[in-house]
């Protein structure tokens, strides 16, 4: 199954996606204002580029398992989604996907590797 991993911040938005057999995650880029009408667009089209069946976005909760401010603003952004695309939308907990992204290096942004390791828990999650 192919899905795709959606790092959403207002600004730019991480994007990953998986191998045909959902196995391994890769980052592919960054979204600029995903939520906004033409970030909305972009997001759409990557996932009919891709063939994705699932898009899971990352859920930015607190050190202590909360939903602050910022996963309220990413929940609004999935109901968006799910009313838009025609593929189920999953929320997965980020947490520490930034810092492994720090700490990961390589050429791609590090909101679309922050995905891609986002992404690759979930695959490994859902097997």
């Amino acid at each position: 199954m192919r899905a795709i991993a959606l790092d959403y911040g207002a600004a730019r938005t991480g994007v990953a996606v998986s191998d045909a057999t959902g196995t391994l995650a890769r980052p592919v880029g960054v979204v600029e204002r995903a939520a906004s009408p033409a970030g909305l667009d972009r997001v759409t089209e990557l996932v009919a580029e891709y063939g994705v069946e699932v898009v899971v976005v990352g859920l930015p909760l607190t050190l202590r398992g909360e939903r602050g401010a910022q996963a309220r603003e990413t929940e609004l952004f999935v109901e968006i989604l799910r009313a838009r695309l025609d593929v189920p939308v999953e929320m997965e907990d980020e947490r520490f996907t930034t810092a492994l992204a720090q700490q990961s290096g390589g050429r791609a942004p590090e909101d679309a590797v922050a995905a891609a390791h986002l992404l690759q828990g979930w695959l490994e999650r859902t097997r």
